[in-house]
């Protein structure tokens, strides 16, 4: 897996590698607003994953993960650690929760 030196970093060299969509996410799936498509946990990988934590406050956390649909369907989701296991259904914490 590779290094980056900042958030932005990472989402620009996603992106060139051909993740190119934005996904959302939402508490039973991750969407794609510009595809109008919706991903339930059984229809989507995480191939890579990057986390990084604020220089000024130790609670600005977030963490970028490169997703791939069984679609062929590449693009990244950007969330802040932690955040999302209150709002998520037990499959899409149990996606999320194999980079913990």
């Amino acid at each position: 897996m590779k290094s980056y030196a900042s958030l932005s970093k990472a989402i620009n060299d996603l992106k060139a590698r051909g993740y190119t969509e934005d996904f959302n996410l939402k508490s039973t799936h991750v969407e794609c607003p510009s595809m109008n498509l919706q991903l339930h946990p059984d229809a989507f990988t995480i191939d890579e994953f990057y986390r990084f934590e604020g220089m000024s406050n130790p609670d600005d956390n977030s963490i970028v993960f490169a997703i791939s649909s069984k679609d062929g369907i590449k693009g990244v989701l950007v969330d802040a650690y932690g955040a999302y296991a209150e709002s998520l259904n037990d499959d899409m914490i149990k996606k999320l929760s194999i980079v913990r």
